[in-house]
């Protein structure tokens, strides 16, 4: 319970509070780009089995690799995509919760 919580947590609340904070003109646009992200667990439907409450999605899944990892931090050093790379590293920090919290 408390680990859905914690995960869930950051991948809603976090990205709220980065958008509201940082990008507070367009803070609605920003935090529907960071929740968009979520779309990246599309790849979860290549697991077999397709859900495993004990399977740790970093470096599992082919867009929650560390190279891919490398690729969502280049996106903050760029301004047109760095709404998108703070959602992207906020979703690979809230998956890595529960390989920390297994």
């Amino acid at each position: 319970m408390l680990q859905s919580f914690i995960h869930y947590g950051i991948h809603f609340g976090l990205p709220l509070v980065v958008a509201y904070v940082f990008f507070r003109a367009n803070w609605k646009v920003a935090y529907l780009i960071m929740i968009a992200t979520m779309l990246i667990d599309l790849d979860h439907l290549l697991a077999v089995p397709l859900f495993d409450p004990g399977r740790c999605s970093i470096n599992f899944h082919p867009l929650h690799t560390y190279y891919a990892m490398i690729v969502y931090v280049g996106f903050l050093f760029f301004r047109k995509t760095r709404i998108l790379g703070i959602g992207l590293v906020i979703h690979m920090i809230a998956d890595a919760t529960d390989c920390w919290m297994m």
